[in-house]
């Protein structure tokens, strides 16, 4: 064995163990118990733990919603819930799940708002991405199943290449990272994870045109199986910008052609709002809504 083969092996070695080290600083978590990730934000006694703390009940009344979040902020990765949404006429409810910078000034955040219907009308959720403190980018589809009726998983992955928003493994919406273009994208400040239950009957169903019907109170929505995969924050700066990261992988770089048909599948047959398309708030379409998926 030649020197230059030892040193070629030991700089290998050290290589795996670096990516190695910095790998364990990743966050791979499915807790115990809502309390290991998670703490309440508003309104305790609105908020109550089930299954010994494997899953969470949030309560909306006309005292008050209620809300929780991650102890911890995350740059990159991918989250999900199992969310179960309020039943019946939940008209001026939003039950949100959502990553959010939590800054003052300049904003990132990744929306999912299930907006409330009257019985027998589609539940819609409405997406919205906010870069470098920029938003208005609010897309609705309607679900195309009853979401009351069971439990199913929301979850965003968010890499350098792009964010998507999933329901039960099926895209809705795909945010590409545009910088190239002049698009902000959410990459420097990492995120917490959030989720809350309020009232917002001022706009939330048909425009605000449905109030809340609140003889039908106490609302409910049911959350388990929290997920967190990513970088935690404070951590060490490699974590982020790992291309060993399994969401920065080849195959999460963009969407495979059945993820991409299921996606057109809900774009023409669900989508309800895309500010792409409306030209009474963007005569000049913005620039991001010009490029495929």
């Amino acid at each position: 064995m030649t020197y230059s083969s030892r040193i070629s092996r030991k700089t290998i070695v050290n290589l795996f163990l670096i990516g190695f080290v910095t790998l364990l600083f990743v966050t791979n978590a499915k807790p115990t118990t809502f309390l290991q990730d998670f703490r309440v934000t508003w309104s305790d006694s609105h908020v109550k733990q089930l299954n010994g703390g494997m899953g969470i009940q949030l309560l909306l009344d006309q005292n008050s919603g209620c809300g929780f979040a991650s102890k911890s902020k995350y740059l990159f990765g991918r989250v999900s819930m199992k969310i179960k949404l309020i039943p019946g006429d939940s008209a001026g409810t939003v039950t949100a799940f959502y990553m959010n910078s939590d800054t003052d000034n300049v904003r990132d955040e990744l929306d999912f708002e299930f907006l409330g219907n009257r019985t027998g009308q589609p539940y819609s959720v409405q997406t919205n991405v906010y870069a470098h403190g920029k938003g208005d980018r609010e897309q609705r589809v309607n679900l195309w199943f009853d979401p009351a009726a069971d439990f199913h998983v929301y979850s965003i992955l968010w890499n350098h290449h792009h964010v998507v928003f999933s329901v039960d493994e099926v895209p809705i919406r795909v945010y590409k990272n545009n910088e190239a273009k002049g698009v902000p994208f959410p990459k420097f400040q990492p995120m917490g994870v959030f989720s809350t239950l309020w009232e917002a009957d001022d706009w939330a169903t048909r425009g605000g045109l449905e109030k809340i019907d609140w003889s039908k109170a106490p609302f409910y929505a049911y959350y388990k199986d929290f997920d967190i995969e990513g970088c935690p924050a404070p951590g060490p700066s490699s974590c982020a910008s790992n291309p060993a990261n399994w969401w920065e992988g080849t195959s999460y770089q963009q969407l495979d052609a059945l993820a991409a048909r299921r996606y057109r599948w809900v774009r023409m047959n669900h989508m309800v709002y895309d500010y792409c398309t409306d030209k009474h708030r963007y005569p000049v379409t913005p620039p991001e809504c010009m490029d495929g998926i």
